[in-house]
């Protein structure tokens, strides 16, 4: 049993505290908005408390997951701030998806505090959050620093790996996502054509699910994306948020996005069709109306 905080309880972050509890460990959370940690606290053995800052004093181990680079910010600096609570020896880990600017400036905060710290984004969306099968890509200067967090991070995750210093959890992330973007675009092409074509898509999918077609994609968003839900999953905005980091961190190492530009600008199509909640499977709305 460890000592554990959860800031950020979204529809990521209330599951994943929920598996800490699961696993045995002593759960402190704080939410921006106060109602969702009493309803968190309310459901599982877990104590809920006002600022960043008491998480910290209460946490050998402070996992965060809220919203954005300022997020981050928000709730680890200042009097109310994380840094301001935690012991040396603490450990933050942060989920966000984040720049890998951010995850290094956190870290050396961290580090000037004698705190450690892991940058650690996931994929998987609210299902792998839920089910406690997550996959984490994490950035550490310190392998003692992981391996003692990995131990937290494996009640919702089914792998999670170190790829390198601060900051390289946030480089694979972004990595994640230019190949969901790719995989979207291809198989909304491939779903509506099949339609045009009179095909049965769900059949369909049986069969080329099992060749090189095959994808996490195809097997999970198929059949809604042929019937247009886009209500659940990973939303268009915070899609366009991480391609936005891809492409930020492309101009500094010199890499082609080709596609991936391609894809984010679709992705503006799908905000301006009201679709900014949408899941990211949505892209395929472009190609057809979607069903009223």
């Amino acid at each position: 049993m460890a000592r554990v905080g959860f800031v950020g309880l979204g529809v990521m972050g209330f599951p994943m505290a929920g598996h800490l509890v699961k696993a045995g460990h002593e759960v402190t959370v704080f939410n921006r908005t106060a109602a969702k940690s009493s309803e968190w606290a309310d459901k599982h053995r877990g104590v809920a408390v006002a600022t960043p800052r008491e998480v910290a004093e209460r946490s050998d181990v402070v996992a965060l997951c809220v919203g954005n680079d300022d997020d981050v910010r928000g709730v680890v600096h200042g009097p109310d701030g994380v840094l301001a609570g935690a012991a040396p020896g603490c450990i933050v880990v942060d989920h966000t998806t984040t720049s890998a600017v951010l995850a290094r400036e956190v870290a050396a905060a961290c580090a000037a505090a004698g705190v450690g710290f892991v940058d650690a984004p996931v994929s998987g969306g609210q299902a792998g959050a839920e089910n406690g099968v997550l996959s984490v890509m994490c950035g550490a200067d310190d392998e003692a620093v992981f391996t003692a967090a990995r131990e937290v991070i494996m009640a919702y995750a089914k792998v999670c790996e170190r790829l390198g210093r601060a900051g390289a959890g946030q480089l694979a992330k972004m990595v994640n996502q230019i190949c969901i973007a790719g995989i979207v675009q291809g198989l909304s092409e491939g779903i509506n054509f099949a339609q045009r074509a009179g095909l049965d898509v769900e059949q369909l999918v049986g069969v080329i699910s099992q060749g090189a077609a095959g994808s996490w994609q195809m097997v999970n968003r198929s059949a809604t994306m042929s019937r247009n839900e886009f209500d659940f999953g990973f939303a268009v905005e915070w899609m366009r948020k991480d391609l936005g980091f891809c492409m930020d961190e492309a101009q500094r190492n010199g890499s082609l996005l080709p596609v991936t530009q391609l894809v984010d600008g679709f992705y503006a199509e799908i905000e301006k069709m009201g679709g900014r909640r949408w899941d990211t499977s949505s892209l395929i709305a472009r190609l057809r109306p979607p069903v009223s």
